[in-house]
């Protein structure tokens, strides 16, 4: 082991995996959404979390926008 070392040589080190962290979030789905996706992920042996995650970064990447109207469906009921 040397007595001094020269710091200033090294190089900055990046972090290999930092694009691919996960942000970890709480979401409130519907129930039927969510045994749907229980439902899919089992028959392809994958966990639903993965198989949602991949769904929602197609949605991103290829830019698709739901085709839901919104205003239709935050409408409240008058009774």
């Amino acid at each position: 082991m040397r007595k001094e070392y020269d710091f200033l040589k090294l190089k900055p080190a990046f972090p290999r995996y930092l694009k691919m962290l996960k942000k970890p979030i709480t979401m409130r789905l519907d129930i039927g959404v969510f045994n749907y996706f229980k439902k899919i992920s089992k028959t392809m042996g994958i966990p639903y979390q993965s198989l949602i995650n991949y769904i929602l970064r197609e949605y991103a990447q290829h830019e698709i926008k739901p085709s839901a109207n919104w205003d239709l469906l935050t409408k409240k009921r008058v009774i």
